[in-house]
């Protein structure tokens, strides 16, 4: 099993972020990693969603958990390895919003999967924020 987490504050309400949670077909937007995506449904748990990465084979994904304003958690299985991705938002004190991406995968080469796989989170986090404030 391999995990890992990364973190960011924002100025942004939990309200705020979650827009852009929910608006899957514009996650390019602040995403780079996508090239494009669809989602086959609404945002709740069951609903599948296709995302292709530049120069990569489409990967499909399902959406396990949704709590509004929260969180979201989806889960992606490639040859027999299974990546889940937690998108946790919590609210600070500060009156500032923490945006939490956590990972756990598991199965064959999950080692060498996972740096790749999280490798821009940092940067899709700070394009994430930048977004998530100016609205």
């Amino acid at each position: 099993m391999w995990t890992h987490e990364e973190a960011i504050e924002t100025s942004a309400t939990p309200a705020q972020v979650w827009k852009l949670f929910a608006d899957v077909a514009r996650w390019k937007d602040w995403n780079a990693g996508i090239e494009s995506i669809e989602i086959h449904g609404p945002f709740e748990p069951g609903t599948t969603f296709t995302m292709q990465p530049p120069g990569q084979d489409a990967i499909h994904s399902t959406l396990l958990e949704v709590r509004p304003n929260e969180s979201f958690t989806d889960e992606t299985v490639v040859d027999g390895t299974r990546v889940l991705v937690s998108h946790r938002l919590v609210p600070l004190a500060s009156g500032k919003t923490r945006i939490i991406y956590s990972t756990t995968i598991t199965g064959p080469g999950a080692a060498q999967l996972g740096p790749m796989i999280t490798s821009d989170f940092a940067d899709v986090l700070a394009s994430l924020k930048r977004l998530a404030e100016r609205r």
